[in-house]
């Protein structure tokens, strides 16, 4: 009797030793070990929480922008049912260069709607101009950062792309108007289209408020092409960025943390219990943008407008049972404050500079270093973001354009609300994780609706 119920027992045990080997072994590959990892709550970690929604791209952008014919020189198109005819206008309205400007995000974004309102225009694109700008450390151009033949070639049918002007306007530098200000239902065809006529070739900086769901569907498609599709490193940014995705661990999370002093004093918010080191380098930032003080600087935090600080990223991680001894790579620029706050409570952080050390790494700039963190981020196996920026943004698409979504914006205004009502301990974690748990389970802020549609399971 005895040999006969151990030999089953045996059995039993040296089978779920080999699944719990195979399933150490491959993490990343195995859904099974993600849901045995829990906090010491006993909640499961937050991706395991079944969704109902999800952003995937358009088909008017994938299929539909291909269901159109030129019906002349403005551009305007006619579906056609059942026919397939990628035709742009014969004749150009004349040539605009997108000028962009800041961080290599915010350049991105403008860069993306330049394309939508040169094809609104029915001009032809001249290759960008990234503006140097010593605030950002920055000199790279954008052939320095993206492929521009295969930006040229991805975007063929959508718009024309040209590296110079023709021989008669070659030599005129481009007469500039200024969108950037404008605000309201700002009309590019009754502000800028006669610029353009007159002048036939222009450069732009694209309004920061208009509204692109007034584009018709084949400008909007240009602009997403362009945005997620046409744009990718230049093969040495790429072999680098590979090189880094590469030798972080695999599974991770990769966390853009967004506590610099530029940030902190922008948002003109105050701190209590942070170092000397970090209150001097924020009054040094500054500048002439004072903190509020009193009921004002008790409503801005309340609207969310404070950055997190990485202890109370770590705090939040945890409400989301992000286990302790997961692999964070954090895609931050430099002078990140108070880091302490997270490394104390997860101590597996990476970042860039441990990782490329290299003499190369260290004669980047912002535009490329920003490009590292950009490509890490849209391949990690999670994405989390304590602020909802330029880079965010783009990131949350690309990881729902390839079909990654896993990913989370960490909701400051919540955590602002819970601490006001007074909530800690238990109650602010459950507080936390079932906030963050139904912006997950419904798909909100994980891509932007401009070139994505919601789909319900």
């Amino acid at each position: 009797m005895i040999a006969v119920t151990v030999k089953p027992l045996f059995i039993v045990i040296f089978t779920l030793s080999i699944f719990v080997l195979v399933a150490f072994l491959y993490p990343h590959q195995n859904p099974i070990l993600e849901t045995l990892i829990t906090s010491t709550s006993g909640n499961s970690v937050i991706w395991n929480v079944k969704r109902v929604a999800e952003w995937r791209p358009c088909k008017w952008w994938l299929q539909g922008h291909l269901t159109r014919v030129s019906l002349g020189v403005g551009g305007s198109m006619k579906d056609i049912d059942g026919s397939f005819e990628n035709s742009l206008p014969e004749k150009t309205n004349g040539y605009i260069r997108v000028d962009c400007y800041g961080g290599l995000n915010q350049m991105r974004r403008d860069l993306c709607d330049g394309v939508g309102i040169a094809r609104l225009l029915n001009a032809t694109l001249l290759l960008p101009k990234f503006e140097v700008a010593a605030y950002w450390n920055e000199s790279s151009g954008f052939e320095d950062v993206f492929d521009v033949d295969y930006f040229i070639q991805q975007m063929n049918g959508f718009i024309k792309v040209v590296k110079e002007l023709p021989l008669e306007i070659s030599s005129q530098e481009p007469v500039h108007v200024d969108c950037s200000k404008r605000k309201g239902q700002f009309d590019y065809i009754e502000s800028v289209l006669p610029s353009l006529l007159k002048h036939r070739y222009i450069s732009i900086t694209p309004a920061m408020s208009q509204r692109r769901d007034r584009y018709p569907q084949y400008a909007k498609a240009a602009l997403c092409q362009a945005c997620y599709s046409a744009l990718r490193l230049t093969s040495s940014l790429e072999k680098k960025a590979s090189e880094l995705f590469e030798a972080i661990p695999k599974p991770f999370l990769s966390l853009h943390l967004r506590f610099e002093p530029d940030m902190v004093a922008y948002s003109q918010c105050e701190y209590s219990g942070l170092s000397p080191a970090s209150m001097k380098a924020i009054e040094a930032a500054r500048v002439d943008r004072k903190p509020w003080t009193g009921e004002l600087a008790r409503v801005w935090r309340k609207r969310g407008k404070c950055p997190l600080t990485p202890n109370e990223t770590a705090l939040i991680l945890k409400s989301l049972s992000i286990p302790t001894n997961t692999i964070i790579y954090l895609a931050a620029g430099d002078g990140l404050m108070e880091i302490e706050g997270l490394t104390s409570v997860y101590t597996n952080v990476v970042t860039k500079s441990e990782i490329l050390n290299g003499e190369d790494f260290t004669r980047m700039h912002g535009n490329t270093k920003a490009a590292l963190d950009y490509y890490v981020s849209i391949n990690s196996d999670s994405y989390m973001a304590t602020y909802f920026g330029n880079m965010d943004k783009m990131v949350a698409a690309m990881r729902a354009y390839k079909g990654l979504y896993k990913t989370i914006f960490l909701n400051r205004k919540a955590f602002t609300e819970f601490m006001f009502q007074g909530l800690k301990g238990k109650e602010l974690m459950q507080g936390l994780r079932k906030f963050h748990e139904d912006d997950f389970i419904m798909g909100r802020g994980s891509a932007l609706p401009d070139c994505f549609c919601e789909f319900n399971y």
